[in-house]
């Protein structure tokens, strides 16, 4: 059971994305000279004149390791914050994706340059244009018809500069083609379709902050309030990957978004400010959650019981409370994304039974990507 990838992926003229066996890597250069970026290093190609020679420019000659984190009680919020939020988006990816991300980043860069080009380019043909004009109303192009000819010549090969010059600037993008296997391919669909079910749900909250409190002192049922704020999910694609797979899309409030592509996550800010790491080290974790509603409950939402706005420690209501009034206590799924290297995001959801079947589906497909890697 395997994907099978394409060898060789040119993302722009002299960048290709190599994929093998032994992991991924970035190949950069030119006829004669190239620079090889991968998780064992960085190395110097060159070939000139029949000689070749190659030199490791940096790395550790040992892979870099990571601690199994411990599994984490089903409960809600056992470690509690003021905010809950991932680490610097700089220092999220791992090692074995720093290729991919060093292949995006210079097509990025590449394309910044290419638009640089596009505006000089525009700008040479509005010229030319003019001039073109200029030499009719002060006729020297009327006489001298060598004058026009020439400048006609400047016109077509800018504007065929200004088409080919566009193609790539489109094409500046890492192309990642995924062909599973036929096991692999349903374990993939089954995740797609618990997540499309998961869409529907009729609220996602995003957690950004949570802390315990004195139930007694504040004479309530619950004991840890939470921040949190409504967030989309759905299928969405970057326009810095193109892929024959949309990816799986969580808005973060208060940070990167996270793609969940078929070989990778990837948590994106902007073009420049994005990090990735393996499917195979997301740590996923779920739970139920028994939360006091103060709002309106979700139409998709389970009632289990009810509390009092100010309760006893026995749960009965605090009569010195002359408007006190009864509130309920819903089920709700906690969804929570972790990794080693600083992935920190914690979800609600009001279809408890869509987020279960997702998460479920989610460990199924980890799992088999943890016995690929």
């Amino acid at each position: 059971m395997a994907w099978s990838y394409r060898k060789r992926i040119k993302i722009i003229p002299s960048v290709h994305l190599n994929l093998s066996k032994r992991g991924i890597s970035t190949s950069i250069g030119v006829k004669g000279m190239s620079v090889n970026l991968s998780s064992s290093g960085t190395r110097l190609n060159t070939n000139f004149l029949g000689f070749s020679n190659s030199y490791k420019v940096s790395g550790s000659s040992s892979p870099r390791t990571y601690s199994q984190s411990r599994p984490e009680p089903q409960t809600f919020y056992t470690e509690l914050s003021d905010n809950i939020f991932s680490a610097d988006i700089h220092e999220i990816t791992s090692q074995n994706m720093a290729g991919i991300k060093e292949s995006i980043l210079m097509a990025q860069q590449q394309k910044a340059e290419l638009k640089t080009d596009l505006k000089k380019i525009k700008k040479a043909l509005t010229f030319t244009k003019t001039k073109k004009v200029a030499s009719y109303i002060f006729i020297y192009g009327l006489v001298n018809k060598n004058i026009v000819q020439q400048i006609n010549e400047d016109i077509i090969a800018q504007k065929e500069a200004l088409k080919e010059t566009q193609i790539i600037i489109d094409n500046s993008a890492i192309n990642i083609d995924i062909q599973f296997d036929d096991p692999s391919k349903r374990k993939y669909e089954q995740l797609q379709n618990s997540f499309k079910k998961l869409t529907t749900a009729h609220k996602i909250w995003d957690i950004t902050g949570a802390h315990f409190q004195d139930r007694v002192a504040a004479r309530s049922s619950a004991s840890t309030l939470v921040n949190r704020r409504d967030a989309r999910i759905g299928f969405k694609s970057l326009p810095i990957i193109t892929s024959n797979y949309e990816a799986i899309y969580f808005q973060n409030v208060n940070g990167a978004d996270l793609y969940f592509y078929p070989t990778f996550i990837l948590m994106y800010r902007n073009d420049q400010n994005f990090a990735i790491i393996g499917f195979d080290e997301l740590n996923v974790t779920f739970s139920s959650v028994s939360f006091t509603e103060t709002s309106i409950v979700p139409r998709d939402s389970k009632v289990i019981r009810k509390t009092w706005a100010k309760v006893n420690k026995n749960g009965t209501p605090d009569k010195r409370f002359k408007s006190n009034y009864q509130i309920p206590v819903v089920q709700y799924a906690r969804l929570r994304f972790s990794s080693d290297t600083g992935v920190n995001e914690e979800y609600q959801i009001s279809n408890f039974e869509f987020a279960q079947e997702f998460a479920s589906s989610l460990q199924e497909y980890k799992s088999l990507c943890k016995e690929l890697a």
